[in-house]
């Protein structure tokens, strides 16, 4: 009896260890030890048997049984990682290959935008400066002669954060000036900087976002006038825009920060509900702008009668939104890939001055 069991189990490991598949396998486990397999056909001759070899010969039969199993568990592991590699092998991806003109990736317009501005004012010699956006109050506000009861101070319009042990609340910032006011703080003049960065604000709506991108210039130097300040602000729009006869006008204005202070209006035609940058019987604001106030300049530790300067800043958004006619500000952040297709820019469109910036 035991050389019969011998030459069953060697029988059935070889018929598992034949099978070249996971189907095969699961064949051969059913033909060996399923409800009708033959382990179950030796365990239905223990009836027949006398008492005192029943023990013995049901031993026997699980010993089999437990052979075959684990015979049956060792070729499932090999086919199974088998099965992976020829997966992985079947799925291999040359990376080597070019990128198929459907999958490319595309520059986010504001991503463009802030290195257009940064190529046209880096021709005239600024330099990017950066900053946190999380400020204190005295350099996001009273640094740059913010008065304590101004409107943009109040919390309708600004981001506090809790108050620290000694009562103050730092704020998100609402503009890039706090960089200006380090810059100064921190550096002797001559001073020729500009200042891209995200800001804060509490609004929302189709011209307005909660966060949104802005740049702010700043020149200090013994000798700095209003003539720098125009001469630098109507080259940059007529490069920026590209139309070399581009309408700018300086109309006065107010700021905390500056004085005089001026907005600056480029020309503009809307006919028909569409706007055309240009000659034109209109204007479109831009910007803001003006000489650096003369306490901003005391604040950050300079001689106001020694060295004067001029600044400006702008929306990124805005300005992207009117060079490339993008109706709504909101859509800049819904993450929409079919929007970046259509509005964004090839890798290698990388904005120069000699070369054009919207290619």
């Amino acid at each position: 009896m035991t050389t019969d069991l011998d030459s069953v189990r060697a029988e059935l490991i070889a018929s598992v260890d034949a099978a070249d598949s996971l189907d095969a396998l699961e064949a051969a486990r059913v033909a060996a030890v399923g409800k009708k397999g033959s382990v179950g056909a030796l365990m239905k001759q223990l009836g027949a048997l006398p008492a005192e070899e029943r023990k013995d010969f049901g031993q026997s039969v699980n010993a089999v049984k437990q052979a075959v199993e684990a015979a049956i568990a060792a070729r499932k592991e090999t086919l199974e990682s088998g099965a992976l590699d020829a997966r992985l092998a079947a799925e291999r991806v040359d990376v080597t290959l070019p990128v198929r003109p459907e999958s490319e990736g595309r520059i986010h317009p504001i991503s463009q935008t802030i290195d257009e501005i940064v190529q046209i004012f880096g021709e005239m010699g600024f330099r990017v400066a950066e900053g946190p956006d999380l400020e204190n109050d005295w350099r996001n506000f009273t640094a740059l002669n913010i008065p304590e009861e101004h409107p943009a101070r109040q919390e309708m319009d600004t981001f506090y954060l809790r108050a620290d042990a000694e009562g103050n609340r730092p704020v998100l910032r609402t503009h890039t000036s706090p960089v200006q006011i380090r810059t100064m703080m921190n550096e002797a003049p001559p001073i020729r900087i500009i200042a891209p960065g995200r800001t804060y604000r509490s609004d929302h709506d189709a011209t307005h976002s909660p966060m949104f991108h802005q740049v702010e210039g700043l020149v200090i130097d013994e000798a700095i006038h209003m003539g720098h300040l125009k001469g630098c602000l109507i080259e940059f729009c007529r490069t920026y825009f590209e139309v070399h006869d581009l309408p700018v006008r300086f109309r006065n204005s107010h700021f905390p920060f500056t004085e005089p202070s001026a907005e600056v209006d480029i020309g503009c035609t809307r006919d028909s509900g569409e706007l055309k940058i240009g000659a034109g019987d209109d204007w479109l604001e831009i910007l803001g702008s003006g000489m650096v106030h003369p306490k901003v300049i005391e604040n950050c530790g300079l001689d106001p009668a020694k060295y004067q300067g001029f600044a400006f800043g702008m929306g990124i958004e805005r300005i992207a939104m009117l060079k490339y006619g993008i109706p709504d500000l909101r859509t800049f952040y819904d993450s929409d890939l079919r929007w970046l297709k259509h509005y964004g820019f090839v890798p290698q469109d990388i904005p120069g001055a000699l070369g054009g910036l919207h290619r």
